[in-house]
């Protein structure tokens, strides 16, 4: 029988037969050891992902289950369920939404340029650790008014409290120290702001006014403020440093690919969206069960932990001809790499501007780049997959 261990370095690595196995034979599958069940195709996933009242994620989106102390210290709306999650979200929205955030190119395309001139007058380089690990946090530090001097502090924590031991479920304690000093910068980043209010996102948020589930208008709270900063930290930085560096990595090793967007850059938001589908970099989302359900003649318990496979589902083979093929061309209607439903990213947007003008930056300086394929290091965190090391040639 196939088993599916998240924890596993080697299925970090390369987690995909696992997820044709567990769609083939296993669509619902159960780890008695580990204690989570998981769906794994395109269609069971999309529907549990809209059906909040069901697949809740209110104990956290991870394989397990949160504190409850912890979750309401520091509230996140990835934490929460409508209707309480939608008064949040509605508000966040304003910053991103889609004439917001391409007001942002220009200045993204700036940090990008000063970020890969240096780099291009070496002939070498790790484009992950010098250029993907870096162009992200300084897009996020700006949107929330993070000093210069302190981005890099902050990537560093994020990096660490995603990590985690091989076949272990437990957080080890320098990702939970890591957590608590990232919430202790924003803390006292967030009372600075209320002293001194900037033109940022956090400063914006202090003033901004939301309409709560009773009715009555009230402004965010503090822990509401720190929750926002915190995820935006984690997600700015995390998914968008490993899309990216997945797509560089993928189009190394499909040249013809990578010639076809250079000769035509106006298909490089397609290969980004592509990249995405077939190396997402959030590979899984974690649901508790409301009540039981009846799946493929299995009866699953109220309270149970469920993984959606966001990783399987956008390799199924019943949704996408050819799905284990990377097609530049190919056309994803309904795109899982970033959620669905009301968990969707609110940053999805801002991902995929930064993902086409990293991209942009990148064939226009060093078109015939070559992969080390030898010093290629994998990230070996929770639920985000991909690379930590990309060191490439020119």
């Amino acid at each position: 029988p196939v088993e599916l261990n998240p924890f596993s370095y080697s299925f970090q690595e390369d987690p995909y037969p696992t997820y044709k196995t567990l769609r083939d034979e296993t669509p619902l599958y159960h780890n008695e050891e580990l204690g989570f069940w998981a769906l794994s195709r395109y269609c069971d996933v999309v529907a549990a992902s809209v059906d909040h009242g069901t697949y809740s994620s209110a104990k956290g989106t991870l394989l397990a289950d949160m504190e409850p102390e912890f979750l309401d210290a520091y509230p996140m709306m990835i934490f929460m369920d409508p209707p309480r999650q939608t008064v949040l979200r509605k508000l966040i929205f304003k910053a991103f939404t889609p004439k917001r955030v391409s007001g942002l190119e220009p200045r993204i395309r700036e940090l990008a340029v000063e970020i890969l001139e240096p780099l291009v007058e070496r002939g070498a380089c790790d484009l992950l650790k010098e250029f993907a690990a870096v162009l992200p946090i300084e897009v996020v530090g700006e949107l929330l008014g993070v000093p210069m001097e302190d981005r890099a502090m902050l990537r560093e924590c994020t990096d660490e409290a995603l990590k985690r031991y091989p076949d272990s479920l437990d957080i080890p304690p320098e990702a939970l120290a890591a957590s608590m000093k990232q919430i202790d910068y924003m803390t006292r980043l967030v009372a600075e702001r209320r002293k001194r209010p900037g033109e940022d996102l956090i400063s914006d948020l202090i003033n901004a006014e939301v309409e709560r589930e009773d009715g009555s208008r009230t402004r965010l709270t503090e822990p509401e403020i720190i929750g926002f900063a915190n995820l935006l930290t984690g997600g700015g930085n995390e998914t968008v440093t490993k899309a990216l560096g997945n797509v560089i990595v993928l189009l190394a090793r499909h040249p013809d690919s990578r010639r076809a967007l250079v000769e035509n850059p106006s298909l490089i938001q397609g290969a980004v969206d592509e990249a995405n589908r077939y190396w997402p970099p959030s590979q899984y989302q974690g649901r508790s069960l409301t009540c039981e359900v009846e799946l493929y003649g299995e009866t699953v318990p109220a309270g149970a932990r469920m993984l959606l496979l966001t990783g399987s589902a956008c390799r199924d083979e019943r949704e996408y001809d050819n799905a284990d093929t990377f097609d530049i061309h190919r056309h994803v209607p309904l795109s899982l790499a970033f959620g669905h439903g009301a968990h969707k990213c609110l940053g999805t947007g801002l991902a995929a501007l930064e993902g086409r003008v990293c991209l942009e930056e990148i064939l226009a300086r060093i078109p015939d780049y070559q992969l080390n394929e030898q010093g290629i290091e994998y990230v070996h965190m929770t639920n985000v997959m991909g690379f930590a090391s990309v060191p490439i040639s020119y």
